[in-house]
């Protein structure tokens, strides 16, 4: 680099702008997270002497105001029963250590830990096979040592430690990961030391006149926003984990936001990334917003999900603060108007920053989760329904309803909503209102807190996502959820919920959402093993409809087995080539991506060299 060009970026940076965040996450995650579940641990949904809340005060729907509506949904869905809540293990399994290494570790001052309770809440991620099994504490395998570097240069030490001495190590940043590309490989013999990336969350820096910013990779979602709107900027991406998902994760995943139609997905974001192989250190030399000089590099460190190296450092694009936000939803009579509207809007372009679309099912499911406000409340309720189904005509078992988000200057917003309205009324959209709209994107947020409800009563549910070209986006909705009501039929399921949503648009498609869940019978052994095949029966009529396997969860391990088919063999085998390039030794085994036959044999390799 020149030293002309270290003057120039000089005088964009605004110096006072470099700083430490303190981060909303502990080092000690327990005493704020749950160890069994998703979320904080004052915010959850329980229910006492049949009546059901969500406590505390981090949400619009907490502070322990009574759901008798869910309460209701989910006795007519489930027919719950009482599960004993999960306890916290007081025994753990005992480290393995590499003495070489811990005992360079501890000559180093770095920051670690063997205790047993840290070390058994990072030894999975969100996965309803993790969260089940850790509640019935099965992991066999769990990290030997926790490590927090702070910096860069201390991630560089620890992978050439690891690389000399033969020891796995694991990124760690939020935990947030639901396709197990985190969790302990069971069957690993060597020393498991996780990377926990929760210290290394400066912004180091911040250029104004370019609109870039440079952060530490295990900077956490929220943590991120809240600095950039100090300075009067945003990054925009807000994927549904954005309270505890990092900046690290979601480049080693590919992620996607819900705003994704203003601000772009991760790698629209990212203009230059930083991660250390066992090779050294790979990164662009530039930083200009576009260069043609061969594979983008970038693109190989996005989606990679923590087998290739560790992202320390990122710089992303930031804009300033939109000046106006605002809700908005709309009702169509059935979800196939719906789509149809979505697909016109995307076809002209004028997305909103978010436009979501969910199926009767999921509208019911939403609707139950108000809080009983009293008799007008309910009469307001009744009279907006009767409007809708005897003046309207609408089925109010068929309606579809989508919830849109706005962001931009007044007159951008007021043009956008006008012509979205416009177009939503020729597809027999009727606007619903803002506080619909925002309602919807609370449930964002509070949805994956339901799963732990679910398991203390005897419901196994999880999501899972796909991206599908347009003409097959409502073929593929209804094929995939005739596949899974068939295949619980086969087991002789009677309580059990499916329903989807469209969740971003594109040009040439859609990412759709899936949500399915069932009671499991007191005699099941296995309930998540019934759960998982019949999930996978999805994913099989997923890509036989036209769908892909990820839209932005990535492939980690429970979906591995699908690699190849959207991938090729030799995309397989370039994957595996780089692999072998960067991780010779396979430090960074987290098994992710590939099937067990396709896993490279680093033991064979290793004795040839």
């Amino acid at each position: 680099m020149s030293k002309n060009f270290d003057t120039n970026i000089a005088k964009t940076l605004d110096q006072t702008t470099i700083r430490n965040v303190e981060s909303v996450v502990p080092k000690k995650r327990q005493e704020l997270l749950k160890w069994y579940g998703w979320g904080y641990e004052d915010s959850k949904f329980h229910i006492d002497d049949y009546s059901l809340f969500f406590s505390g005060s981090r949400y619009p729907i907490g502070n322990d105001v009574e759901l008798p509506n869910f309460r209701d949904w989910m006795g007519q869905k489930f027919e719950l029963s009482v599960l004993e809540k999960p306890k916290l293990p007081t025994t753990f399994p005992e480290p393995i250590l590499n003495e070489t290494f811990y005992n360079t570790i501890k000559d180093m001052k770095m920051d670690y830990s063997v205790d047993g309770e840290d070390r058994f809440i990072r030894c999975h991620g969100q996965t309803l096979h993790d969260i089940y099994n850790i509640r019935a504490n099965k992991f066999k395998r769990i990290p030997d040592l926790i490590l927090w570097p702070k910096c860069h240069d201390d991630v560089v030490k620890i992978v050439k430690l690891a690389d000399e001495n033969n020891v796995m190590l694991i990124p760690f940043g939020g935990g947030t990961s639901v396709s197990g590309s985190i969790t302990c490989p069971q069957d690993e013999e060597r020393s498991i030391v996780v990377i926990d990336t929760s210290q290394m969350n400066r912004l180091l820096w911040l250029d104004k006149e370019n609109l870039v910013a440079c952060f530490e990779s295990g900077i956490i979602g929220q943590d991120l926003e809240r600095t950039l709107k100090d300075e009067g900027l945003t990054m925009g991406h807000e994927p549904d984990s954005i309270e505890f998902s990092t900046l690290g994760g979601w480049i080693a995943t590919r992620a996607s936001g819900m705003k994704k139609n203003v601000y772009g997905n991760i790698e629209d974001i990212v203009i230059r990334v930083k991660m250390v192989t066992c090779k050294g250190v790979l990164e662009r030399n530039i930083s200009a917003p576009r260069v043609s000089c061969g594979p983008d590099f970038n693109q190989l460190i996005l989606g990679s999900e923590g087998t290739l190296g560790i992202v320390t450092e990122v710089i992303v694009k930031v804009r300033p603060l939109p000046a106006v936000k605002k809700y908005g939803s709309l009702v169509f009579p059935n979800f196939e108007m719906g789509v149809s509207c979505l697909r016109e809007i995307a076809k002209r372009r004028c997305q909103p920053a978010s436009i979501r679309l969910m199926d009767n099912e999921q509208f019911h499911f939403g609707q139950s989760l108000k809080a009983d406000n009293g008799l007008f409340s309910k009469f307001i309720d009744s009279l907006k329904m009767f409007l809708l189904s005897k003046v309207k005509g609408y089925d109010l078992m068929k309606i579809s309803v989508a919830t849109l988000l706005f962001e931009g200057d007044k007159e951008e917003v007021e043009k956008q909503e006008k012509l979205i309205y416009e177009i939503a009324d020729r597809y027999s959209g009727l606007k619903a209102g803002e506080t619909n709209g925002q309602k919807g994107y609370v449930l964002t947020y509070v949805i994956a807190y339901i799963r732990d409800l679910g398991l203390n009563h005897g419901i196994i549910s999880e999501s899972f996502e796909t991206s599908v070209p347009w003409d097959k986006c409502l073929s593929l909705c209804i094929n995939v959820k005739a596949c899974i009501e068939s295949e619980c039929k086969k087991r002789g399921i009677i309580y059990y919920l499916v329903c989807y949503r469209v969740t971003q648009t594109y040009d040439a498609g859609a990412c759709v959402y899936f949500y399915f869940g069932f009671r499991w019978d007191s005699d099941c052994s296995d309930p998540v093993g019934q759960y998982e095949e019949i999930e996978n029966k999805a994913r099989d009529e997923i890509l036989a409809s036209g769908g892909s396997i990820s839209h932005h969860h990535g492939i980690g391990k429970i979906r591995a087995k699908w690699y190849k088919q959207s991938v090729s063999p030799i995309g397989v085998n370039l994957y595996k080539s780089a692999k072998l390039e960067l991780d010779p030794k396979n430090i960074f085994g987290l098994n992710n991506l590939l099937t067990e036959e396709d896993q490279i044999n680093f033991e064979t390799l290793n004795s040839k060299l």
